[in-house]
């Protein structure tokens, strides 16, 4: 049974240029995060999720990562068509360049070692009505992502109970005989580590008659925009922020959002 989603509107015939694809309007958008100030509005959805739910690890994350700003780093940012605001956010991390966050905790098994990979983290999402919506969007942004640079397979962490909704989409554990393993990049908290074939996910959905199969393989989003090939640079020292400028937001803003990666 396709899964439905608020907000959602659906024109009768897709555009052109996407053959044999409905399209449906969302009431936000996602992109990606290009310049400071940007970044800043996806830090502060991203420390007021974590803080809900971990507050001390929540503290190392009020403003922005050196993670945020390497050469493999993607962060996606959703915001609303009403007012602007910023609804969640997530980061994709690829390893072109050098190793997943991951890989600081553990050694990945033969079958992922010298394949394309790319890891999902700090996703975060407005606690409200719209979250289900907004999550699921920034899980599509990520998967269009990987098809688009050819990323063979895309690796998440989750604590419990998170771990179960990545069970739901199909993901795999990389390491079944372990549980549960404390992860450096998420401090040191215990995570499942998982994983998600991109290449056959239309096949394998199918197969599972699974309810997201439309809304990720058939049908065309435009306000999921994961074009670009530049991110966020780093800051010069003299326009440095402190971890108070986003601070306060974030803390204000802590129950309106949702920890989900």
């Amino acid at each position: 049974m396709e899964m439905r989603h608020p907000g959602v509107l659906r024109p009768l015939f897709a555009p052109v240029g996407v053959p044999g694809k409905s399209t449906e309007r969302l009431p936000f958008t996602i992109r990606r995060v290009h310049n400071e100030a940007d970044l800043w509005k996806a830090v502060r959805v991203r420390h007021a999720a974590y803080a809900r739910h971990v507050p001390d690890f929540a503290r190392q994350l009020a403003h922005p990562e050196a993670a945020d700003y390497g050469d493999d780093a993607i962060v996606f940012l959703a915001e609303s068509k009403l007012d602007g605001a910023p609804l969640g956010t997530a980061r994709m991390q690829t390893n072109l360049h050098e190793p997943l966050h991951v890989e600081e905790s553990v050694t990945l098994p033969d079958w992922l070692r010298g394949e394309p990979l790319a890891e999902m983290s700090r996703l975060g999402v407005d606690n409200g009505r719209m979250g289900r919506l907004v999550k699921t969007a920034l899980l599509k942004a990520g998967v269009m992502y990987c098809q688009q640079n050819d990323i063979a397979w895309a690796l998440a962490t989750g604590r419990a109970p998170i771990d179960r909704q990545y069970e739901q989409l199909t993901f795999v554990d990389v390491f079944p005989d372990l549980g549960f393993v404390p992860l450096r990049h998420v401090g040191n908290i215990p995570h499942r580590v998982m994983a998600f074939d991109i290449t056959t996910i239309e096949a394998r959905w199918t197969a599972a008659q699974h309810p997201l199969l439309n809304f990720f393989c058939h049908i065309h989003h435009p306000d999921i925009d994961v074009s670009g090939r530049t991110g966020v640079r780093p800051p010069q020292p003299s326009a440095g922020r402190t971890i108070g400028s986003g601070l306060g937001v974030a803390q204000h803003a802590s129950d309106r959002f949702e920890l989900v990666a």
